[in-house]
């Protein structure tokens, strides 16, 4: 019996880990389905600048990341703590922002160190965030030597679905 939860618990951490994932890559990727499916329907975030129900968080993010040219969001260490059908989940995060260069300012990176505070629940047999707190530890603005850029060759990363992770045009 001990063996069997121990197993449960850790498909429940995987299951978990893989919701923080998809988040990431659905924020990156502007694949605003796969950040909605993180969310159980009466989900609520708090950003910071925003703060409300999830529909209205994919509203935001509409409007919001057109100012960035990429981001990338990198989780770290992350704290599970299961309670039955629901858990806590804290996910250090560090996320990388390119700012559009504008005719008075260059390209510029914008760094966030924040935690992802969560609580998820098990509905349907499927883990998803009910309520997300963004916690901020610090943030950095630095400017991008004028004239840097990848050299054409380099695949770079788009939105779907023209990412190559979308596209899977290459490998066997």
């Amino acid at each position: 019996m001990a063996l069997e939860n121990d197993l449960q618990q850790l498909l429940d951490e995987h299951a978990i880990r893989k919701v923080l994932m998809q988040y990431c890559r659905g924020i990156d990727r502007r694949d605003f389905d796969l950040v909605r499916s993180c969310y159980h329907t009466d989900g609520t975030d708090n950003h910071g600048t925003y703060q409300g129900s999830i529909a209205g968080f994919i509203d935001y993010l509409r409007a919001e990341l057109p100012r960035y040219e990429q981001t990338m969001h990198v989780v770290a260490n992350v704290l599970i703590e299961l309670e039955g059908e629901c858990a806590w989940s804290e996910a250090y995060t560090i996320a990388y922002h390119r700012l559009h260069a504008t005719a008075t300012k260059p390209h510029r990176d914008y760094t966030v160190g924040l935690r992802y505070v969560d609580w998820f629940e098990r509905r349907e047999d499927r883990w998803a965030i009910v309520d997300r707190q963004c916690v901020f530890s610090w943030s950095r603005m630095d400017s991008v030597p004028p004239g840097y850029a990848f050299p054409t060759s380099y695949t770079l990363s788009s939105a779907i679905p023209t990412d190559p992770i979308y596209q899977k045009s290459f490998g066997p």
